[in-house]
Parts: C-alpha cells; structure tokens; sequence
C-alpha cells in the first residue's frame, strides 16, 4: 500500500494559466498559487497567494473527494476526479470592445511592441471599456450559464450529457451512457475533455463555420459541451488548445492500444498554427500530413501557444533504439519556435538544435515562449526575452531580447541538471518544473502577484524553489489501526503520544523556518538582485554560530565588482528616497491636523 504521508507532498501534474499555477497532488489534492483576480485560484476570493494553498472542494457526500487531473486555461481552472465529474471555477465572462480591434489594429503600424502588448492587456482594457460602451457576452468555459466563480463548482451540464455515440433516441438506452471524463484540457477561453471512450468535448469559445449565404468562420461562445463528431470512432488520446486553435492526437484505430497516432488541428490559422502548410482557418479538424499514419515519427505529446504549436515525437533508429525530437510551427517573430529566427512557419520544422541523444518525456507553451525537458533532467527554453517569456517592457538584469534557439536552463550553479524530472509547464510569462519525482517544484519568470509560488513578487531570471509544501499533514488526523493493533499496552501508547508531540513541534519548527527564508529571500533578492541560495550564508556564520555584520558587509563591499556596487547604491538611493517621502508625507500630515485642530 503506497505511503498517504508521502503522496500528500508528491505532485503528479502541473497547469499554468496567465498568473497562476495549479498542483495535483499522489493523494487527489489541488494546490493553486499567483494571480487570484476573476477567482481562478479557487479559493473563494479574488486574492492573490504567494505560496501553494489548497483548493478546497464542497460536495453532498461526506467523504472527501479525490482528483486526478488539472488543467488551466488563461484565467479559469479545471479539474477532473476519479469518478469522472468536471470541476471548473474562474473566468466565465468575455467583455467585447467592439472598437478595440481596429485601435490595436491602428497601434500596431507604429509601435513596435503593440502587438504582444494588446494580447497582454486587451483583457484589462475591456474590463475599463464595458463600464461606459460595452456588450457582455458569456464565453461559458466554466460550462455553466452564469457569472464568474471563485469557488469550484461541479459542471452539471456534462453529467446530463450523453455520449456522443448515443444514436439512438431511447431514453434508457441513454441513461447508460452517462459521461465520465479521464482527461481534461484548456487554453485562452476555451475547454475540452475526453471522455472514457476517447470522444472529445469542447465549449467555451472556439471557431465554426457561420450558416448565412455568406459563409466563413466566426467563433461562438457555448456554456455545454459539445462533442467532436469528426472523431468519433476513434480514440482522442491527447489535445492541446491554443487561444484560438486546437491540436489533438487520435488514435488511427477506434481504441487506443499502442498502434499509430495521427495528428489533427482546427480553428484559427494566421499564423501558420495549425501547421496545414497556409494560413486558411479551419473549423474541422484536419490531419497535418507531417504526422499522418504514413509518418516514421510518432507524436506522443503536444502542446500550444497563443499562435503557435509544439509536438513530441519519437522514431526507431536503425538499432531499435528511439530517436526524440521536438517539432514546433506558427507565429515565430518572437524565436518561440526555436529554430534561429524570428520567421513563422506554416508546416512543422525540426527545432535542430536539441540534441538528438536525449529523450524528451514534456513539453509546453507559454504565450510567446517554448520550454522542453529531457528525462535526464536537461531543460531548455526559446522564445520571448531569453525563453522566459517577459514582456519587452519588463527587462531586467542581464535579460535582453528574445532567444531564438534553445537555451539550456540549470538548476543552480553548481549542477545543469535538475534530478528525476517529471513535467515541465509555462503560463504567460513563467515556467514551472516538477522534479524529484514530485517532491520538488522550481518556477522561474515573471513573479509579480506571486506567480512563482516562492512567497515573494519579484521576476526570477533563474529557478527558484518553490514553496512546497507549503503545509504538514494534520498531526491530529486519525490513524489507521489494523486488526490486533487494538489491545497495544498503555506503555506504547504513552510512546506514541511522545512521537505525535515530537513530530507536532517539529513541524511547526519547519513552518517557521520556511516563513523566516521566504522573508531572506524576499530581503535578499530585493537587495542583491537574485535569489537567496545557501551559499549565499557568510562562512563566518556558518564556522561559529555568531555573525559580525559590519565586518561581513565590509568584505562583501571589498569583493563586489562595480556593477554590483552601482547596484547597492541604486538600492540604498531607493531606499533612502522612500523614507525620505515618507517623512515629509507623515510631516503635512502632522501640519494638516494641526492646523485643523486651531481651526476648531
């Protein structure tokens, strides 16, 4: 029988949205942490969280519920439990300009950066518009006819719908055919599942086609889920959803066992994101010939940007071994595509220079930037600002421009590789890792509204750990008692109760201890500009328990070079500034009610 202690602080999964990040853990527990604005953290309030917290879920039954699944779109969640039922909180709105897209469009001619800069913000802006111009229109990726939701809520639609292969009208027959879903997806506004028997449902907002004599697409925003008919059959094995395009492998048979996996994509394709070799949108799915049954490569994972797309895939080499390699395709003007420059592509190339030694087991997409990791713990990423994703407008330290070929990330100076790597996942502008077989998180990128889950809100140009976990398990939490264990003498009792005290303090001892290194940290990198590692700890400190500041802060100021002492001085110029204001703030206060007071 597993260890419960253990799962508990195991994460088997990770989904990122815009700012934030969400953590299955072994035993079915849901932590989120970030950006809490339109209640995508689930936590019943629209506050940000620095570090993990967990999602708490209400049911009609006593007994706690167990999930297996996540999945984040921009600004909602998803999750799935072991019997199948869909849970989704957050974002449930669209607010339209309907003037805004010929602004950008506008905008766009002369400025540079307008382009990435209205993906970031049009959400921000219309939420400004609406109060004096604007239509509200339900987008429905919660799957419900309603508001937005800082609670999770059960998505009842889908229990009442019945499997797509229903052909037949007869009630009974129907009612045997109740969804239960196994996996779950989402991306932009958009949500999708696949279901026991491989079929796929989306709703949210996506691409079809429109029914006037005219004809051409347009997207439509649908609160129920609505099956791919395309696919029945056949077997969805994976899916990935971009902000206005999907990408699906489905198995060649009608079940999935092994045999050739064909890749399909449909919606919107400006940019080359389908990888169908133009740029015509399509509202049905159709298979990219680079990876149709025909193909040596086998696609075994996918994931997608705003307007750009990465697959896994892997081949037999001449010795039966298996050959891996990373293929991406769309937008490019960013290097998000990692093939050396900024050009889009509209049929999937080869990023060349990943080696071919390793194996790739994950892969995801943030906006603008790509990231990969090998299972010997090798991770690279490729797109906006150096692969971390930032904006332009948020340069910081050494970070300058955009990387347009992979770019290996290390764990720490002293070691490149992070150990038994597990999943590697990227939200608009941070990455998240899973490693140590699930015991360790690392985050790196934007930290702003504590998206990096390290306790602190600056950008990380490195990984940093993240705080995990952030909670014990409750000492007081029954134990299990197995037959026999009932009559043990009161001497083992006492013994025990000595243990759980033990174990209590001691917990609360690491609490502690973690609160006391998320303020170092903060401290430290407020002032040095990087994160706090151990090595960081004055020898002095470590050799004799007692620490000198003024001869420790004299051999720092003799060792730094000048750009770390320009940058102490900016900080101290900072720091004394803000005092400074606040001194002459508290002093016309202190003036405002005096005068105040001989005024009366």
């Amino acid at each position: 029988m597993a260890d419960t202690g253990k799962l508990s602080t195991k994460v088997v999964a990770v989904a990122a949205g815009e700012a934030h990040t969400l953590a299955l853990t072994g035993d079915g527990r849901i932590y989120s942490w970030g950006r809490g604005m339109f209640g995508r953290l689930g936590t019943g309030k629209e506050a940000d969280e620095l570090t993990p917290v967990e999602v708490k879920f209400e049911n009609s039954e006593e007994t706690r519920i167990k999930f297996v699944g996540v999945a984040s779109g921009a600004y909602h969640s998803l999750a799935v439990a072991d019997d199948g039922s869909v849970w989704s909180w957050g974002y449930n709105i669209c607010i339209l300009y309907k003037g805004s897209i010929f602004i950008f469009s506008a905008i766009s001619k002369v400025t540079k950066f307008s382009y990435q800069f209205f993906l970031r913000i049009s959400h921000i802006l219309s939420l400004f518009f609406c109060t004096y111009f604007l239509d509200f229109e339900m987008d429905g990726q919660l799957g419900f006819d309603g508001e937005n939701s800082a609670k999770p809520c059960l998505l009842e639609q889908f229990l009442n719908t019945s499997n797509p292969d229903s052909s037949t009208d007869d009630s009974e027959t129907k009612s045997k055919t109740v969804n239960k879903v196994s996996n779950i997806k989402a991306g932009g506004m958009t949500s999708l599942a696949i279901d026991n028997l491989g079929a796929l449902w989306i709703w949210g907002n996506y691409l079809q086609q429109n029914s006037s004599p005219e004809g051409g697409f347009s997207f439509v925003s649908s609160f129920t889920p609505t099956p791919v008919r395309d696919f029945l059959g056949h077997a969805v094995v994976k899916v990935a959803c971009g902000n206005e395009h999907v990408v699906a492998l489905v198995s060649a048979g009608e079940v999935h066992k092994g045999e050739v996996i064909v890749c399909y994509s449909w919606g919107t394709n400006k940019h080359g994101q389908l990888g169908l070799g133009d740029r015509e949108s399509r509202h049905r799915p159709e298979i990219v010939k680079t990876f149709n049954q025909d193909s040596p490569w086998a696609a075994y994972e996918v994931a997608c940007g705003a307007f750009h797309t990465a697959l896994l895939t892997h081949k037999k080499r001449a010795n039966g071994t298996l050959e891996s390699a990373c293929w991406t395709f769309g937008l490019g003007e960013n290097g998000q595509l990692g093939h050396g420059t900024t050009q889009s592509t509209v049929s999937p190339e080869h990023v060349k220079e990943l080696p071919d030694s390793v194996h790739l087991i994950s892969v995801d997409c943030g906006l603008f930037h790509t990231s990969v990791v090998s299972s010997a713990g090798d991770v690279w990423s490729w797109g906006m600002e150096r692969g971390l994703g930032l904006c332009p407008d948020a340069r910081v330290s050494a970070v300058s421009g955009d990387a347009t070929s992979p770019l290996l990330i290390s764990c720490s100076e002293e070691n490149a590789k992070f150990q038994n790597p597990i999943q590697v996942t990227c939200g608009a502008a941070h990455t998240v890792l899973v490693g140590n077989d699930g015991y360790k998180l690392w985050a790196w990128g934007r930290g702003r509204s504590g998206v990096l889950g390290n306790g602190i809100t600056t950008d990380c140009l490195t990984p940093t750990s993240v705080s995990w976990p952030e909670l014990t398990e409750d000492p007081k939490q029954e134990e299990t008692k197995t037959v026999g264990e009932e009559d043990k003498g009161t001497e083992e009792q006492k013994d025990s109760q000595e243990v759980a005290e033990a174990d209590e303090k001691l917990k609360a001892l690491q609490l502690r201890l973690s609160t006391m290194e998320q303020y170092v940290s903060l401290l430290h990198h407020s002032i040095f500009g990087k994160p706090y590692e151990e090595k960081d700890i004055p020898t002095s400190l470590l050799n004799s328990g007692t620490f000198d500041i003024a001869k420790e802060w004299e051999n720092m100021l003799e060792s730094a070079d000048r750009a770390k002492l320009m940058r102490l001085e900016m900080f101290y110029r900072n720091m004394l500034s803000g005092v400074k204001d606040q001194i002459m703030k508290k002093r016309v206060l202190e003036a405002l009610k005096e005068c105040l007071s001989k005024g009366n």
